[in-house]
């Protein structure tokens, strides 16, 4: 959008037809996700084993805040540029864009790696020490 801004022609339906764009295919995205979210959960509801169930649900935990890393810093991209603009300062522009750029790639590893035992305890190790026994 800054270059069609720069360009001196009337970037308003751009800037209309970018949003709805960005709109439809992230509503079209939070839906399927939603469906197949709900599918999962009602399948996982109906395991028999408590120890199968927390699995699942873990499993379930780490999937959704991957999502909500990826997702949240790109809306908040998509609506300061539409509708910020002029009152946001471009310095803030920079941070969230580099936050959208950076924050997902950095925390999947993060979210990924709190969930496997061996590292957490591993992780859990280099940070203490041999101060605390972890069985």
């Amino acid at each position: 959008m800054s270059v069609a801004k720069v360009s001196c022609g009337n970037a308003k339906a751009n800037a209309i037809y970018g949003l709805v764009v960005a709109l439809l295919i992230g509503v079209f995205d939070i839906c399927c996700i939603s469906v197949s979210y709900t599918m999962i959960l009602r399948a996982v509801v109906s395991l028999s084993s408590a120890d199968a169930r927390h699995k699942a649900f873990s499993t379930c935990t780490s999937h959704i805040c991957a999502i909500v890393i990826t997702y949240v810093p790109a809306l908040f991209t998509l609506f300061t540029h539409r509708f910020g603009g002029q009152t946001i300062p471009h310095h803030i522009h920079i941070i969230v864009a580099n936050l959208y750029l950076l924050l997902p790639p950095t925390m999947n590893p993060i979210v990924y790696g709190v969930k496997t035992k061996q590292i957490r305890e591993s992780v859990i190790k280099f940070l203490l020490g041999d101060k605390m026994d972890i069985t």
